[in-house]
């Protein structure tokens, strides 16, 4: 497959990924604290069911195509891009995934929704630089 498409699509899945982080840290995660506890169980378990199908596929092929841009070229620009990569799933398993699972252990946790706003910081700005990043190296291979 040429690189440019390999480009290409790594530019369209951090677009979707960049543009999904952004809304759930500006208006899903802080809804978290809007929902009433006693209903908080279910919605968190909705939440979690309805995401994965979100989320998931995505950050699979884009970790695969981070790793076979960098497998084809070993270019800076390519390890820095797997890099972000690997931080955002590090992110993801170490940080996000636990609070998750304390809420659904839980429920309504106003300590747990905070911090899962304030670490989520990271992987938007993560997510933000790897759009930038592959942006640069799709207009570079023009």
């Amino acid at each position: 497959m040429p690189v440019k498409l390999l480009l290409l699509l790594a530019f369209g899945l951090s677009a979707y990924l960049t543009g999904l982080i952004w809304v759930v840290q500006l208006v899903h995660y802080p809804a978290f604290a809007q929902v009433p506890p006693a209903a908080f169980r279910s919605f968190h378990q909705a939440h979690m069911a309805r995401m994965g199908w979100v989320v998931m596929a995505p950050m699979v092929a884009e970790l695969g195509l981070a790793a076979w841009l960098f497998w084809q070229g070993r270019s800076p620009a390519a390890a820095w891009g797997l890099g972000l990569v690997v931080a955002i799933w590090l992110v993801t398993f170490l940080i996000s995934v636990p609070l998750h699972n304390r809420l659904a252990a839980v429920g309504y946790d106003a300590a747990a929704i905070a911090s899962l706003v304030r670490t989520n910081w990271l992987r938007t700005a993560l997510w933000t630089v790897r759009l930038g990043l592959t942006g640069a190296m799709l207009y570079q291979a023009r």
